[in-house]
């Protein structure tokens, strides 16, 4: 895989997180509703910006990013939200995407690197460690052992 299909997709997967998130904002209930829709609003708010990065990224390098929602469907690793999760379901589904994706972002730093690409492989690394720390967070929220 290239870097530019790499970074299409990680925008494509960002994209359809970024809704998901925001549906899980409007539409958590229960106990947890002001952590969690505080939480999920700071969450989508740090997709746009990963987005952003992404994209111009991408335009630095001479490529275009996707930038239609038929493109990031097509694209994207993460799926849209059920639409009749729990908040704790919320929860796990988010942490399962991050999971899913920091697995995408070694990809894509090994791809960086392997096409001498230092700066891309910096910005994917600052995602990636961000995602372990929202991960990390998530699991001590459900109550899972993140040593496990």
């Amino acid at each position: 895989m290239t870097i530019d299909t790499f970074l299409n997709k990680h925008i494509a997967d960002w994209n359809v997180l970024h809704m998901k998130l925001r549906h899980y904002h409007w539409n958590v209930t229960g106990e947890q509703f002001f952590t969690l829709h505080t939480k999920f609003e700071e969450l989508y708010n740090e997709a746009a910006v990963h987005v952003d990065e992404l994209a111009e990224r991408l335009l630095a390098l001479g490529s275009r990013p996707v930038s239609t929602m038929t493109g990031y469907l097509e694209l994207a690793s993460v799926r849209e939200a059920a639409g009749n999760e729990s908040a704790a379901e919320m929860v796990q589904a988010v942490a399962e995407d991050y999971t899913r994706m920091i697995a995408e972002l070694k990809q894509g730093m090994e791809t960086a690197v392997s096409a001498g690409d230092e700066t891309t492989g910096d910005l994917l690394l600052g995602i990636r460690t961000s995602l372990d720390k929202q991960v990390w967070m998530m699991n001590a929220f459900l109550g899972k052992d993140s040593l496990a």
